[in-house]
């Protein structure tokens, strides 16, 4: 059993950000309903690759969550989801500023309903300020947060991280804290709020070091010259014999001096944080040194020296590490649609409510009676919800009333 188990959350937002806050709480036990509009539902059902219904990206995202089709473009479909925050804790929205008011389903509007409901918008830009209509991307967020400007190699251009950083640590990770803050506060005030969650600022609050440093000493960071970016030997990627990668942390000395003891260099002990002609210089024959061994051959090297260095994985290799497996972090379940399913685990480890998938994820609109019946509507009132397209058949059995 989880630790959110009391709680319910109705989730409006579609694609990553959202999905992925209210993925981090469904597995901590919060029971989500997803409330997807009848013509397209979530756009990530779609996006990726497809072995029978919906997309891998889908599955990983929506787990433990369950699902309704509902338009809330019609007055009966707000009706329902009036009655609907009226039994939840929490809505979780990604529209840009101004729709949730357009339909009728403000904050304002919802908390007359309930005073008690945590509302969390999350957005690119935020509900206020100049940039609030604009439009964007995980790219747009980390460029115009410059974080995209100090990621790099020097006189290189910027380059796209691996992974989307707004979107997922700006976004959804911040969104989940705040309505986890959101809870504590109501538990001790029984006072709901709105939460006001931006994308761009969350890309900004991870500029924290670099932004110390910069107030105090006006000193731009400069892409591939920084401590932590591949300015000094010690903290750096290297190229193997057969095209494969290593990467050297030792950024302490202790750790520096165990990694020049152990390729025999000693003379580079004192090299570590050197500056001028010599600094190139150092990475380059280390460069040179790692060039003698395939990647393979450095680990079993490095496997007994304390120096912080490992090898730079593919997708393929780390999803087979033994720590990998050992933490749990692949996790293979049966879904009744797209049979056996392998995915990322969750990284929250407790001895108070261990990880576990109640549900995979939901086809559109799975549980759009179970909820209907839940708060009180009879078959005849659901029929009529039909006929007004205020919710729409169900994807597969379902329990439908035809």
């Amino acid at each position: 059993m989880g630790l959110l188990t009391d709680l319910k959350m109705l989730d409006l937002s579609r694609l990553l950000p959202g999905p992925y806050c209210s993925l981090l709480l469904a597995d901590l036990g919060m029971e989500v309903l997803k409330v997807e509009d009848p013509e397209q539902g979530d756009y990530m059902r779609m996006m990726g690759p497809i072995q029978k219904k919906d997309s891998a990206h889908f599955l990983a995202l929506n787990r433990n969550k369950k699902s309704m089709k509902l338009n809330l473009k019609v007055k009966e479909g707000r009706e329902i989801f009036y009655k609907l925050i009226g039994t939840y804790d929490i809505l979780l929205e990604g529209f840009r500023p101004g729709v949730m008011e357009r339909l009728g389903i403000g904050y304002q509007e919802l908390k007359k309903r309930n005073p008690r409901v945590i509302f969390c918008s999350l957005s690119g830009y935020g509900q206020d300020g100049p940039y609030r209509e604009r439009s964007g991307h995980d790219v747009n967020y980390i460029g115009l947060g410059g974080v995209l400007e100090i990621t790099g190699q020097i006189n290189q251009d910027p380059t796209i991280p691996g992974v989307q950083i707004a979107d997922i640590g700006g976004g959804g990770m911040m969104a989940a804290i705040a309505i986890l803050a959101a809870i504590v506060h109501r538990e001790r005030t029984g006072q709901g709020q709105y939460l006001d969650i931006s994308m761009h600022d969350g890309v900004i609050s991870w500029l924290s070091l670099h932004a110390a440093k910069y107030f105090m000493d006006k000193d731009l960071p400069k892409r591939g010259e920084m401590q932590l970016s591949g300015r000094y030997a010690c903290y750096h990627v290297y190229s193997t014999k057969d095209g494969r990668h290593m990467s050297l942390g030792a950024l302490e000395p202790k750790f520096w001096t165990n990694f020049c003891e152990a390729i025999g260099r000693k003379d580079l002990i004192y090299k570590q944080f050197i500056e001028g002609d010599e600094r190139p210089q150092v990475i380059r024959e280390i460069q040179d040194l790692f060039k003698t061994k395939t990647q393979k051959e450095w680990m079993d090297f490095f496997k007994n020296v304390d120096a912080c260095c490992e090898p730079i994985l593919t997708l393929e290799e780390v999803f087979q590490h033994p720590q990998v497996l050992h933490r749990k972090m692949v996790m293979e379940y049966e879904h009744p649609v797209e049979g056996k399913v392998r995915q990322v685990g969750n990284p929250i480890k407790s001895s108070q409510f261990p990880f576990e998938i109640r549900h995979p994820s939901p086809a559109w609109g799975e549980h759009t009676m179970e909820v209907l019946q839940t708060i009180g509507y009879s078959a005849e009132e659901i029929k009529q919800f039909k006929e007004v397209k205020a919710i729409r058949q169900n994807d597969w059995n379902d329990g439908t009333v035809e």
